[in-house]
């Protein structure tokens, strides 16, 4: 008797739970697809309030709207606007000590009538420091007494009881990101200065320029391309971490190619042993891929995955060799295969 193929069945309330839960996330994402086509002028507003503000950006909100505000926050310091959160009921215990007039506001209530947060609303007035709301009416309490309202509209919540704060914090979250990067922008804020904020992890290390990671000095092997393979071979050994590259250059000291541990595994391989007495410009790589010293090591790693090399040369603009990216320093960060 055959036995039929057996096939797994996905269990009736698993088709009901994952049918909610695609449900709710389609909600969301409308929501988000509606807002940023109401997106109107206050929105430039707010980022002009943001990049002439010679102070902080104090976020600030009770409840979800608040763990929101804290992520917000620290976008906005990771992207070069010096930011921090207030809790609404902290602040008129004496947190408020730490505003002034040269700081800038961004309070998050969807009904704008939290009354944490208006409570602090006639006391900023009085400090003289400007309000951005983000909340769901102009006509609110918060709405209509902030400098700069964005109005995110009604924004009815995902799930069955449509209560719990999703729609709404999710409309917020990503205005405020917005804020962020319009503002960072604004800002010119370069892959450099990201760099030095975010100086650990791959984020980090991938904003570093090539000059910061790329191997220098006595740890390259840079020959005339004249010599022979013996010769360089020979000549160009060095004790401790070495490249397995050779740069091969011309009489202007200009990258010509480069010599591998590879190729000359090529030549042992296919019988060409008597080529290892020949000038090595006759067997090297010619004309490899180079890069600037001042690029992005994003952009290295990104050569590197692409035509599936190991070393890149790193040359000034004279096209000198003066630097060597090695896939063994950067192998946690290239991406993973598949991913491209």
């Amino acid at each position: 008797m055959s036995s039929q193929p057996h096939h797994d069945l996905i269990p009736c309330s698993d088709v009901e739970q994952l049918r909610e839960a695609r449900e709710i996330i389609r909600h969301e994402a409308q929501t988000l697809l509606d807002l940023s086509r109401r997106l109107d002028t206050a929105f430039c507003a707010a980022v002009h309030l943001l990049l002439e503000c010679r102070g902080a950006v104090v976020v600030t909100g009770m409840g979800k709207a608040g763990l929101i505000g804290q992520k917000i926050s620290a976008t906005l310091s990771s992207l070069g606007t010096r930011s921090f959160c207030l809790h609404p009921a902290e602040a008129v215990h004496g947190d408020l000590g730490g505003l002034c007039d040269q700081d800038v506001v961004l309070a998050l209530s969807n009904s704008g009538e939290t009354e944490e947060l208006c409570r602090l609303l006639p006391i900023l007035q009085r400090i003289g420091t400007p309000v951005i709301a983000l909340t769901s009416r102009e006509t609110s309490t918060l709405g209509s007494t902030a400098n700069v309202t964005i109005s995110l509209g009604h924004l009815p919540e995902a799930g069955q009881l449509g209560l719990a704060p999703t729609a709404s914090t999710t409309a917020m979250l990503a205005v405020g990101d917005a804020l962020a990067l319009v503002t960072s922008h604004g800002k010119n804020f370069s892959r450099q200065q990201f760099a030095v904020f975010h100086p650990a992890g791959t984020l980090g290390q991938q904003a570093q320029s090539v000059q910061q990671v790329m191997r220098s000095g006595d740890q390259l092997r840079i020959a005339s391309q004249n010599v022979t393979v013996r010769e360089v071979l020979v000549q160009m050994r060095k004790p401790g971490r070495r490249t397995g590259a050779i740069m091969l250059v011309d009489g202007n000291g200009c990258l010509t190619g480069l010599f591998t541990d590879s190729d000359l595994v090529r030549l042992l391989e296919t019988r060409r042993d008597h080529q290892v007495d020949c000038p090595i410009g006759e067997v090297m790589t010619s004309d490899p891929l180079t890069v600037l010293p001042e690029a992005p090591l994003a952009e290295a790693i990104e050569l590197l995955s692409r035509h599936h090399i190991s070393e890149l040369p790193v040359v000034d603009t004279q096209h000198h060799p003066i630097g060597l990216i090695d896939i063994t320093d950067i192998i946690g960060l290239l991406p993973a295969e598949g991913t491209e």
